[in-house]
């Protein structure tokens, strides 16, 4: 049986290292100056699926799916700094930026609240805005129901930082 000579394996195998390396390493491609960037491209690297991470100042009014906190989350830390109240008119949305005063309308009762964005969430993919169980009543949401199809509409935007 003919033995291949170590040398000759450990060249093939550097060899084979080498353009491994070398083709690990072609540069990028630059993208084409003309073409609009696509959307994933400009999503935010800490985005989740279906919402954005930046806020929306455009004041269009959004549709989707409402929920409420649950009870464990009272008392807790919301991102403004404030304390989850049960019963106080906070919010909790992804776009729009804190302080935002909204009316958020169930699409199938027609019955609305106001509500102040002071949170973010919801963090279920689908949902566009978690309300306080006082705002969820008021738009006729209870938690048997669990979500309701709404209608967000900024009414003010805080000012820009």
């Amino acid at each position: 049986m003919n033995r291949i000579p170590r040398v000759r394996v450990l060249s093939v195998v550097l060899a084979l290292g080498v353009v491994a390396t070398v083709v690990g390493m072609r540069r990028p491609t630059k993208p084409d100056a003309a073409a609009p960037p696509s959307q994933d491209s400009l999503a935010p690297a800490n985005a989740v699926e279906g919402r954005s991470a930046s806020p929306d100042l455009t004041g269009r009014a959004r549709s989707g799916k409402a929920s409420f906190y649950a009870e464990k989350f009272t008392g807790r830390t919301m991102a403004d700094g404030s304390r989850m109240d049960p019963q106080d008119d906070n919010a909790a949305s992804n776009t729009l930026p804190l302080g935002t005063t909204a009316k958020v309308t169930n699409v199938e009762t027609g019955q609305s609240a106001r509500v102040t964005i002071q949170d973010r969430g919801p963090h279920v993919k689908g949902r566009i805005i978690d309300l306080s169980p006082a705002s969820a009543r008021e738009i006729g949401l209870d938690r048997h129901d669990g979500t309701a199809d709404v209608e967000v509409a900024p009414i003010k935007l805080p000012p820009p930082d």
